[in-house]
């Protein structure tokens, strides 16, 4: 703990001159940097929130410049950490993200020639400046994976409905491959529509996924032993010929649960079972 306070404090003593400088030419630094950053965000941010923010950072920037304990810079990092997340929601890339850190160090570079001041110092400034662009690196990513694993979750549900097709019968139109966690979705899809509905049947039907082989058979099977915990028959419908080739070929075997070569053909089982007569409409 002593050794860190000590980096801090020594931290601190040399980037104190570049604190003064930047608090004697606040608004002139300040606005450079508004300026630099709105260049490259395009207009997808208005100049009033960007100088709100930038003005936040800023402030705590030139805090954490002139700081002995390093608690400021914490803060200014955890300020920093929430603009990234907040450009990682909005669909701005890495480089609009990152520029709007490191462009500091360009305004503030110009402010330094003008003085005719030396660069040492800016040195230990711009390494300073590199080390909240990592920040705002890191962050960034961390939050766009997040939003790629929401999407993904969210496009599993849209992409394994689950509707009611009669009274008492549901259906589960499956499209695409079906993996293990596409399977947990159907699995907690249907049986939360079978504790609201309290059907009887279920009509799973595969006419969309393009193959069965072991583990799409497994995972099927899983869905329907849940479906049977919960007092409810399933119908597998959409079984074409090279479908059920492969199945007999794999040595795949439903024992005793009910499959349709359509979703037309299941239907009506279930309608029958279930003691509703359907016209023929003479």
């Amino acid at each position: 703990m002593a050794e860190e306070q000590g980096l801090a404090t020594e931290a601190a003593g040399a980037t104190a001159p570049m604190a003064e400088l930047l608090g004697a030419d606040a608004e002139r630094v300040l606005d450079r940097w508004v300026g630099l950053v709105a260049e490259n965000v395009r207009g997808r941010i208005t100049e009033r929130e960007l100088r709100a923010e930038l003005s936040e950072l800023f402030d705590l920037l030139v805090r954490a410049l002139a700081e002995e304990d390093g608690s400021v810079r914490g803060e200014l990092r955890a300020a920093l950490a929430e603009i990234s997340r907040d450009r990682a929601r909005q669909g701005f890339s890495p480089t609009e993200t990152a520029v709007g850190v490191f462009a500091l160090k360009q305004a503030v570079l110009e402010v330094i020639e003008d003085k005719g001041a030396g660069h040492a110092d800016f040195v230990q400034f711009s390494a300073f400046v590199d080390d909240l662009g990592l920040v705002t690196f890191e962050t960034y990513a961390a939050e766009r994976e997040q939003v790629i694993v929401d999407q993904a979750e969210q496009l599993l549900e849209l992409s394994t409905p689950v509707v009611k097709l009669w009274d008492g019968i549901l259906g589960v139109p499956l499209v695409g491959t079906l993996d293990s966690a596409r399977t947990q979705v159907v699995m907690e899809s249907l049986l939360q529509m079978l504790v609201d509905t309290g059907s009887q049947f279920a009509v799973i039907d595969i006419t969309g996924v393009p193959a069965v082989d072991t583990e799409v058979a497994q995972h099927l099977l899983k869905t329907v032993m849940a479906a049977r915990l919960m007092g409810t028959d399933c119908v597998i419908s959409g079984i074409r010929p090279q479908i059920a080739q492969t199945i007999v070929g794999l040595g795949i075997e439903f024992g005793d649960i009910v499959t349709k070569s359509t979703l037309a053909d299941a239907l009506a089982y279930t309608l029958q079972r279930s003691g509703v007569r359907v016209g023929d409409g003479a």
